[in-house]
């Protein structure tokens, strides 16, 4: 009687009141937030169970699918989740689906069980409605997608309308019967058989009802139907304004769980470890819920309550069951004590486990902790279980400590994204995910902005990955308006804001994962928040709080947490003697496009200052949607491809990865600072640096590899002793195996690369995988002369015909050059056509995200108002200068101007081309660019290819994309790469392709004919870049998939490259060394034909004086 009349008054048919529209009612007949249950039978079950669940490795990884078998991945990994759990059972599958425009547009009566739904079109659950052609996704970063008038959201709100369609099992007969959403985007009402039964918003932590008194028992001959209602926006979505797409329905599992008539609904483990960690005091705190028995007596009259713990280690020693319950490792009683916790009305249960297994990221021990529930007669009622980990998290000043240990901070941000299924998770996806941040050196994740997915925190338990998790609270929105307060400093959102912080600790805490709770993002900072800080502290004060709003030191938080700050700043912080919390960047290394400079200078500061602790790179994954675009099939999408308006345009693609989880060459830099053991060359000494905190170096297998301008002189196994965490162990450069080699090489310059490879496999990777690998020059023989050609008495013809030079020896090669414009129009090796077009100055890139970065302040608009974005190149004078029989020097002064019309010359190039009867051309170059332009893009030269010339091999920084502030993890070596597979996809085209610290490369057909360049004299290596696409194509291009091909190969030599950035992507922030700055400038490039009988290595050395 009492629902019903809850339900006229909740329901808006009846009375006209929105309470989607009412942020003071967030959920209706709503369970409490509990711990996820499995619902087992007995003690055996569970532990079959986690034996089963427990084995996931790297392998699983390679069944992640990323395209449409995704919709099948998902429906799979549903049911796989609740595998052998015999009270739990998955609804997922297809169900029957209607898209009403508003909620007045609801078809009447859809819930009742006569409802007509044949017509009704399907849709899979767990899904997003836009992932299959219902309505359209939007992105946005900051502005909501409606206008700000909380509560109110727009009257065109889609409300999708779901019916299925269940049986109740025989064996769950006489049982209570739970219905679990495990998430819901943004609100919904729920109806069993026609009655409503509830209501919910928090699109991302679960909502359960009991249904008993309204399914049809097993044995009836009706089935039951299940309705539901989901609203796209609701109150609810002013509190979930995170940068990432807007995408609604059932997108995470719904379940029905069955439960005995009295059963643990509820249960947290604490550990307390003992100073010298010999052993660990266990508490663990039990719910009962006994709501539908009459009398409510004690339930300790009828009932015992059991813990125990079991430990996993050994258990996949053999491959039979019947040891599992022999690993029990210790035992959990009743306090006959009990005493009162704060938000926990139940039984505590003690125990003490000695010498623990401890848990941390490097060493993720954990045990199955089984909680049982037991009738006076012994029998087994209701049983629950779940992973835990012994380990502390504390606070020493400036520091976080875990066991003891300041653990460093080498962190992603993570939405959970999928190009094909948006928000849905799948198993193989998720353990991609964690094998690909594992093997990249990665240690710590945060929940960006929201709690994910049950199934993810079980994984970071099992794989070794700090958490922090934050709750679904974002108001970001609220910041550009000057009328509506953020909902923090208003009461009427207070228990809203509070349930979303409550609910996610309650379903999280037993994770051993988990070191910090975060209590939103970007959402300012009011009484809200302390409220919320207030109530996490009271209830588990073993982890740390985190929040970055109201300027990221507020005391709601126990860590400094600032976003995107800069390096000089971070160090101000950890300096100063009155702040005593640790710094981690929440955010950091804005990681969009072709990004990520400067990441190691944050963390040549993290490694060397006290009180700086890392942080968390934004972010992991490239946003895009896979859409099927009209005229160039299946590619990623981004805000404004659905037609969605408002949007923020690519804003969403800030990943270290691709959507399909292809890395980006950013994350080799990432991989290559946040790596364990570092190798410092510092006056002569070779320091090895094991950086972890609980491994040595037992696993490690360490090897040397050494180069001589570029060519591999010797390698072998390193062999060092046993190095302690937090240890070092130096060698003598000179007492080195690499000595001999040295002392025997001609070469100029000599590098040695010290590698760490595991000996063993673990859970995320294979042995022989590459932990850390270090290159470090060693000191040179001799003073490095500069470098020189031997002078060639070869005698070659050269004639001017008209405006054109022909410079020529016999068949082996020609050159014209035109001597009214000073250009190289056509270069051929024995009758080969190789270059095209070219050699002009240039000083343009096709920008990058962080070039547009900025509005009025960018250097995109900076170059453009000062007209670098369209320099034409006007020839003041071209004259020979020397013409010999042997050798001839023609000197050109270019003139870049305007290509509007305005006759100022703003960079004015100096040219000599020496060309010899060897066919090798010495261009000498001075740039002398006008004071008053802003810093250049690139200081260098381009010119065009045969197309055909598509081997490209190198000796400088590679195999991967690379530039002069993002180089640090690019080995110098000889590389060899094709022109189509130096291209990087960059979903937004941007400038991309480049290798630094270039010394030569040589470009030739599949015949051996080409061309080779390289520094000449004193020049410093060059920045280099070969592509099919021009920089226009690739400023012009929005999507990769429209770059249209040129007829050659653009080739640009750069003396100077302006670095990539990353601080942040709304800022002009490339560092100052990394700036080209506005004055004189002087290189040289050898230029040299190549056949089938010459090589680049051999051209190259006959420059060097040995």
């Amino acid at each position: 009687m009492t629902s019903s009349l809850m339900g006229h008054l909740v329901f808006p048919s009846e009375n006209g009141h929105k309470v989607w529209e009412d942020q003071s009612f967030f959920k209706w007949r709503k369970r409490d937030a509990h711990v996820t249950l499995r619902c087992h039978h007995s003690v055996e079950e569970s532990l079959k169970y986690w034996y089963e669940r427990n084995k996931v490795n790297f392998l699983v990884a390679n069944n992640a699918v990323w395209n449409d078998d995704a919709v099948n991945g998902a429906l799979d990994s549903a049911a796989f989740w609740v595998k052998n759990l015999p009270f739990v059972k998955s609804l997922s599958g297809y169900w029957k689906f209607f898209l009403a425009f508003s909620p007045s547009e609801v078809p009447e009566n859809f819930y009742d069980g006569s409802f007509p739904d044949s017509e009704w079109k399907t849709l899979p659950v767990p899904s997003n409605w836009q992932m299959h052609g219902f309505d359209k996704p939007i992105y946005t970063n900051i502005v909501y997608p409606f206008p700000l008038n909380p509560p109110f959201v727009p009257a065109d709100n889609p409300t999708g309308c779901y019916r299925t369609y269940f049986d109740i099992p025989k064996e769950w007969k006489g049982r209570r019967i739970l219905l679990h959403f495990e998430a819901v985007d943004s609100a919904f009402f729920v109806w069993i058989n026609g009655v409503l039964v509830g209501y919910s918003q928090d699109s991302r932590l679960p909502a359960e009802f009991e249904i008993t008194d309204y399914c049809h028992p097993f044995g009836s001959e009706k089935k039951n139907i299940l309705a539901v209602q989901v609203f796209r926006w609701s109150d609810g979505s002013y509190l979930e304004d995170q940068d990432h797409w807007w995408l609604s329905g059932l997108h995470r599992d719904v379940l029905l769980l069955s439960k005995p008539s009295v059963f643990i609904s509820d249960y947290f483990f604490k550990s307390d470890l003992a100073k010298d960690f010999s052993y660990a005091d266990i508490e663990l705190e039990v719910k009962i819920d006994n709501s539908r028995e009459s009398p409510k007596e004690n339930v300790l009259s009828k009932f015992t309550i059991e813990g125990s713990l079991y430990d996993t280690g050994d258990w996949y020693k053999s491959d039979v069951y019947a040891d599992l319950a022999t690993s029990s490792a210790t035992n959990i009683k009743l306090n006959s004590v009990s005493r009162a916790t704060l938000g926990f009305h139940g039984y505590l249960l003690v125990g003490r486990l000695s010498m623990p297994k401890l848990w941390s990221a490097e060493q993720p021990n954990l045990y199955t902790l089984v909680v049982v529930l037991k009738d006076e007669s012994g029998n087994v009622v209701d049983c629950e279980s779940c992973l835990v980990g012994i380990r502390q998290v504390s606070q020493a000043p400036k520091q976080l400590l875990v066991n003891g240990h300041p653990v460093i901070i080498r962190g992603v941000n993570r939405h959970e994204h999928h190009p094909r299924v948006g928000k849905t998770n799948i198993e193989s996806c998720m353990v991609k995910d964690l094998v690909l941040m594992k093997q990249n050196n990665i240690n710590a994740v945060r929940n960006s902005h929201y709690p994910q997915h049950p199934r993810w925190y079980e994984l970071c338990d099992l794989f070794g990955m700090y958490m922090i998790d934050e709750a679904n609270i974002e108001t970001h929105g609220f910041d550009l308006s000057d009328h509506v307060k953020h909902p923090t400093l208003e009461p009427s959102w207070a228990a809203a804001m509070m349930d979303r912080v409550i609910g996610m600790v309650e379903r999280d805490k037993n994770h051993a994962c988990i070191i910090c709770w975060s209590l939103g993002n970007e959402a300012g900072y009011g009484p809200n928040h302390s409220a919320s800080a207030g109530w996490v502290r009271g209830k588990d004060p073993s982890r740390l709080l985190h929040y970055e709003g109201g300027g990221s030191r507020t005391v709601s938080t126990d860590i400094v947490c600032p976003m995107y700050m800069r390096v000089w700043d971070m160090v101000k912080i950890a300096k100063d003697p009155n702040e005593t919390r640790p710094l981690i960047l929440c955010e950091y290394s804005h990681a969009m496009g072709n990004s990520s400079g400067n990441i190691h200078e944050y963390w040549e500061a993290i490694d060397s200052t006290f009180g700086l602790q890392g942080g968390f790179i934004w972010d992991w994954v490239d946003q895009g949607l896979l859409k099927d675009f009209e005229n160039k099939g299946k590619c990623w999408a981004y805000g404004g491809d659905f037609g969605d308006v408002p949007n923020d345009l690519n804003f969403c693609l800030n990943g270290l990865i691709w959507p399909d989880r292809t890395p980006h060459p950013a994350l080799h830099e990432v991989k290559y600072v946040y790596q364990p053991i570092k190798v410092l060359f510092s006056e002569g000494t070779l320091k090895i640096t094991n950086t972890h905190f609980y491994e040595t170096t037992q696993g490690l297998e360490f090897t040397w590899t050494a180069h001589g301008d570029g060519c591999v002189l010797g390698s072998g196994i390193l062999s060092l002793p046993l190095i302690e965490p937090q240890n070092s162990f130096d060698i003598d450069w000179q007492l080195g195996p690499w000595y001999n080699l040295w002392e025997l090489s001609f070469a100029e310059e000599i590098f040695v690369v010290i590698t760490a490879k595991l000996m063993c496999s673990t859970l995320w990777v294979e042995a022989g995988h590459v932990v850390s690998s270090t290159q470090v020059q060693l000191p040179a023989k001799r003073k490095v002369a500069p470098h020189e050609i031997k002078n060639n008495e070869a005698i070659f013809v050269s004639e001017v015909i008209e405006d054109k030079m022909k410079l020529s020896k016999e068949n082996l090669w020609e050159i014209i050059l035109n001597v009214q414009t000073g250009i190289i129009e056509s270069w051929k090796v024995q009758g080969v056509l190789v270059m095209n077009k070219g050699i002009i100055p240039c000083f343009w890139r096709a920008p990058t995200d962080n070039d547009k970065g900025g509005e009025a302040n960018s250097y995109l608009s900076l170059w453009k108002g000062a007209s670098i974005d369209c320099l034409q190149y006007i020839t003041e004078s071209c004259s020979v200068q020397t013409k010999t029989d042997h050798l001839v020097k023609i000197a050109v002064v270019f003139l870049g101007v305007p290509e509007s019309g305005n006759s100022k010359c703003l960079i004015k190039v100096e040219v000599v081309y020496t060309i010899n009867g060897s066919g090798d051309v010495i261009m000498n170059c001075k740039v002398l660019p006008s004071s008053d332009l802003p810093p250049l893009p690139r200081v260098g030269v381009e010119f065009n290819l045969e197309k055909s010339l598509d081997k490209v091999k190198w000796y400088g920084r590679g195999p991967f994309e690379c530039y002069p502030d993002r180089k640090a993890a690019a080995h110098v070596a000889v590389y060899e790469q094709k022109v189509e597979e130096m291209h990087v996809p960059y979903i937004v085209p941007v400038e991309c392709s480049g290798r630094a610290d270039v010394r030569w490369v040589a470009f030739q057909n599949g015949n051996g004919f080409g061309i080779y360049a390289s520094i000449y004299g004193s020049s410093p290596p060059m920045q280099m870049s070969a592509s099919y696409y021009t920089k226009a194509e690739l400023e012009r291009a929005t999507h990769n998939e429209d770059l249209i091909k040129g007829d050659s190969i653009e080739v640009h030599l750069d003396h100077k490259h302006m670095g990539l950035g990353g601080d942040d992507s709304w800022s002009p922030c490339v560092h100052d060394k990394y700036l080209v700055r506005p004055v004189p400038y002087a290189f040289s490039i050898r230029f040299s034909p190549v056949t089938p009988a010459t090589s680049g290595h051999d051209i190259y050395k006959s420059q060097l004086q040995n």
